[in-house]
């Protein structure tokens, strides 16, 4: 069975029911309707008495947070769910009417998603609930913007856009307008926005295959979120070109369901992710959308759906009690309530992160078996489409729109509407006014509401200006710096570090092919990045590496170590070159060189934990180090230490194929997985005996 097709649930039958139990588990303020998938809040009884008009919504799971993650004082009154992507059965429907505004003669909003099956289930529990004398009024949603022909009898189809209008309606309800007002401004709503959506994957419905396929290498725009057929296919692109895809076809003057947008309009944009998008996606998909118009809102649609989360959550509650867990991304959030029940009833107290697959249909389950277990845990879904991509996608959106004097005024990026774990994302436009943008910015606490961190007292967004800070590898550069070496020497220490820094990068591919046993196969690229930028500034006219004094020298090259090759191989070489930058001060010669070394090696011992032995680059460096100065003290002269020196370090790295990883990720793998010597040694290897050749000529 195919990875996509596997789920975190205990049955199929009951996943909805059990994602529905640990949304509520983990959310005290909401609370089920007994017989029914109907959630409402906990206090709706004191929502009546206060005489506001109530609001619901729902429709098929799958689509978590959708509908019950958005119950809550100034959004929701009360939420009804079918089965996977099947409208809710009336009789549920008028029960969720029942428990909100049978006593309520304010009167109820029903928001509703335009499909048919919706449409008639909600329509006629709409005219049941009138022959009970309650006051109910119901607005559509269609705004999706992808059919482009007009000969369509059923209209737009209902997507993430829903979100907005229940935000709107919620407001509204909050400060105390008529039914009437809050119908009429919400239809109006609608005809101010549009959503189109690109999927990267199909989802799975629990305990069937998946919905539709797609090429390793396609993308499809305009698909709906039940896996419904778009407008049309194309090879994977970047974010920027999807983006730039995406609203250019929301917008064509050649589409019948497209919504306008011009120079000077005011937005909110959304980047929803489908459920299988990560946050870095998503990021940067916004980033696009508000560079593009000027302003967004963005939704994630979940990798693990909102369902299976709730599923998850359920199962690790029950377990836990109280636990933090991780949705890696291919977890729905289905799925994840149910573990988080599950864990809840087992332990009581628990903490649970999605990594990023799992649905919020999966996460929610887990949510709800931890509940039921632990009692009380925080989870985080770091989705399907990850947090990554969505930023991105955010990232370009706004700068398309800005780029076409739109001003996005609000953004809104996470997941709202999903589609279990389908991957993809959906960014939707609604134009603003004053009443629209005051109810997104009114007060909710349902749990699926995603609100930007607006500063106080802040309308309008704007993207920041970044700050700028003194930093000593700007420092360093700006310093004046004065030659410490002959000439010759300079010229032998500019080869010595061009001649390495090519070696590193010539030596990429094997470096990583060594890294994949053990880590995520970046060492080779990791060292060429820093070796790059070595040999960038080593050829720089306005401010070159001072070659003519290796102290500082040594100091630029741990800067650059730092910033250009990140993480803990960065960080290492920075200590490593910043000590031995300390150690040249004193003196330049062949005992101050050897003594450089070591105390280079001494400091990453220090501070990376590792020993000799351990299987770390330090099992390359330390013998060397140790050799380099015994031979010195014996007297040899310093150009035949320097290769007996080579020679221990070869040695060395080459002896790790068969040590026991103690530091860094390889402790973390199977010693049956490690056959081959430490990328990390080789590293060293390849650097310092670059160092001999040039020494040696």
């Amino acid at each position: 069975m195919s990875t996509a097709c596997k789920k975190l649930v205990n049955t199929v039958e009951r996943c909805v029911d059990e994602c529905l139990e640990g949304l509520v588990a983990v959310n005290p303020g909401l609370r089920l309707v007994e017989g029914h998938r109907v959630v409402v809040r906990a206090d709706i009884e004191d929502a009546i008495a206060s005489g506001k008009v109530s609001l619901i919504s729902g429709g098929g799971s799958g689509h978590e947070p959708a509908h019950a993650g958005f119950v809550g004082k100034g959004m929701l009154s009360g939420s009804v769910a079918g089965a996977v992507f099947t409208s809710p059965p009336p009789q549920s429907i008028l029960a969720c009417l029942r428990a909100v505004a049978k006593k309520n003669a304010a009167g109820c909003v029903m928001v509703v998603t335009n499909y048919t099956g919706d449409r008639l289930n909600f329509g006629l529990a709409l005219e049941r609930a009138r022959h009970e004398h309650i006051n109910v009024e119901m607005v559509i949603v269609g705004e999706d913007c992808a059919v482009t022909s007009s000969d369509k009898t059923a209209g737009k189809r209902g997507l993430v856009g829903t979100i907005l209008v229940l935000k709107i309606c919620g407001a509204l309800a909050e400060e105390g307008r008529t039914l009437e007002d809050i119908a009429r401004i919400a239809k109006d709503a609608v005809t101010k926005m549009g959503t189109i959506g690109l999927s990267l994957s199909p989802c799975t419905i629990p305990g069937a295959g998946a919905s539709f396929t797609l090429g390793a290498d396609e993308i499809e725009l305009g698909l709906g979120i039940h896996g419904e057929a778009g407008v049309k296919r194309t090879k994977l692109v970047t974010a920027n070109e999807a983006v730039r895809m995406m609203i250019d076809h929301m917008t064509d003057p050649n589409n019948n369901s497209r919504l306008q947008v011009k120079t000077g309009d005011k937005v909110a944009c959304m980047i929803n992710n489908l459920g299988g998008t990560s946050v870095l996606e998503l990021n940067i998909i916004a980033r696009e959308a508000i560079l593009l118009l000027g302003r967004y809102h963005y939704v994630n649609l979940s990798g693990t759906s909102v369902l299976e989360l709730n599923i998850i959550v359920r199962e690790a509650i029950l377990l836990l009690g109280r636990y933090h867990y991780v949705n890696l991304g291919g977890t729905s959030v289905l799925e994840l309530n149910i573990i988080a029940r599950e864990a809840i009833l087992l332990l009581g107290r628990y903490h649970y992160v999605n990594v990023g697959g799992t649905s919020v249909l999966e996460l929610n389950i887990i949510v709800r078996e931890a509940i039921l277990l632990l009692g009380r845990y925080h989870y985080v879904n770091l989705g399907g489409t990850s947090v990554l991509e969505l930023n991105i996608i955010a990232r370009e959106a706004i700068l398309l729109l800005e780029s076409r004097g739109v001003a996005v005024e609000r953004v809104y990026c996470g997941s709202f509407t999903t589609s279990l774990e389908m991957a993809g994302v959906s960014i939707t436009l609604l134009h603003l006014d004053d009443t629209l943008r005051n109810c997104l910015d009114a007060e909710t606490n349902a749990p699926g509401w995603v609100r930007p961190y607006l500063p106080s007292g802040q309308r309008t967004r704007t993207t920041p200006q970044k700050m700028v800070t003194e930093d000593s590898h700007n420092i360093a550069k700006q310093q004046t710096v004065t030659d410490t070496v002959s000439a010759d020497m300079k010229q032998q220490l500019y080869n010595m570090v061009k001649t390495a820094a090519e070696q590193l990068i010539a030596s990429e591919e094997q470096l990583n092919g060594l890294d994949k046993e053990s880590g995520d196969g970046d060492c080779g690229s990791t060292m060429a990045r820093g070796a790059q930028d070595i040999l960038s500034e080593l050829k720089s006219k306005d401010n070159p590496l001072p070659v003519g004094n290796p102290a500082e020298l040594a100091k630029r090259l741990g800067n650059i170590a730092e910033v250009s090759m990140g993480g803990s191989s960065g960080g290492l070489y920075s200590l490593f070159f910043t000590t031995v930058a300390g150690e040249l001060q004193k003196e330049i010669s062949p005992s101050a060189w050897s003594s450089a070394l070591a105390a280079g090696v001494t400091t990453i011992r220090k501070y990376g934990g590792a020993d000799p032995g351990d299987r770390t680059m330090l099992d390359a460096l330390y013998p060397a180090s140790e050799e380099l100065s015994s031979c010195l003290k014996a007297k040899k002269s310093p150009i035949e230490s320097f290769k007996s020196a080579v020679q221990k370090c070869e040695e060395g790295a080459k002896s790790t194929a068969t040590m026991k990883a103690r530091a860094g990720r390889s402790s973390y793998v199977s010693q049956d997985r490690l056959k081959n010597p430490d990328p990390g040694a080789m590293a060293v290897t390849i650097w310092l005996s670059a160092v001999l050749d040039i020494l040696s000529k």
